[in-house]
């Protein structure tokens, strides 16, 4: 695949991600990042988000944990300075409130009742969120979690009807162009919810962590890269770190 296929994640002079990955995130993909709480989701996606700008994309981030003035501080002890890209333009944050029941978008609706309601079609209606290049959701598992209608389905063995309607969404996307980042806890849903979701993901890959004596390292295990650019692979070791954000390290945890 030509590098014009690529959305590039750049930083290339900060740390070597890009250069793992073959080179940049195909384009017109659906990206599946796993892992469990404190496995650096949030991290990871942020890191995507911040070198996609650098690189001249458009990016939103929904974040379902951070609010605007938190995620500005957590991208500045990673060192990502992203307020020109926020100032610019180049990137959408948006902050959905779901995990207390209010199911908002950045700004509240008339009622909890009503703004929990059918989360993911308020979701999907929420059209500026659409429009950049590149959108990353982080935590998808929490708009699953704490959509009722979602949760109604699953209750009734209804898994593939219940993500039906938001993968045909996704895929629409992805077939302009777009690529959509979602990541997700698999301890927090059942594994025939997310399943759906992993089957069509095109990059699938598993934030791993491994304890090795007091030391904690982390993994990236890409499970699927369809569309790569140069040769990925299987396993990326890598850590977080304050003042230098996502770092690839040289070794690797069998």
């Amino acid at each position: 695949m030509t590098r014009d296929n690529l959305y590039s994640l750049g930083l290339e002079d900060h740390d070597r991600l890009n250069h793992e990955l073959g080179g940049g995130i195909p384009r017109g993909s659906i990206v599946l990042v796993e892992g469990d709480y404190g496995a650096g989701k949030s991290a990871m996606s942020q890191r995507f988000s911040y070198g996609l700008c650098e690189t001249g994309h458009t990016v939103t981030l929904l974040s379902t944990e951070l609010t605007v003035s938190g995620f500005i501080d957590q991208m500045h002890s990673l060192s990502y300075d992203v307020e020109d890209h926020l100032l610019d333009e180049r990137m959408l944050f948006l902050h959905a409130d779901v995990d207390t029941g209010g199911g908002r978008l950045t700004a509240p609706a008339e009622d909890d009742e009503g703004n929990r309601k059918e989360l993911l079609n308020r979701l999907m209606n929420a059209k500026a969120m659409w429009q950049a290049d590149v959108i990353v959701i982080d935590t998808f598992d929490a708009i699953l979690r704490n959509d009722p209608k979602f949760e109604a389905l699953i209750r009734q063995n209804e898994e593939r009807q219940a993500a039906l309607e938001i993968i045909s969404f996704f895929r629409d996307l992805v077939s302009q162009g777009q690529v959509i980042v979602l990541t997700v806890d698999p301890s927090t849903v059942d594994e025939e919810a997310i399943g759906p979701f992993r089957a069509i993901a095109d990059v699938f890959m598993e934030l791993q962590m491994v304890e090795v004596g007091n030391d904690v390292r982390r993994n990236i295990s890409v499970k699927r890269f369809a569309g790569m650019g140069e040769q990925v692979g299987d396993t990326i070791g890598f850590s977080v770190r304050a003042d230098a954000g996502i770092v690839i390290e040289s070794r690797s945890v069998a």
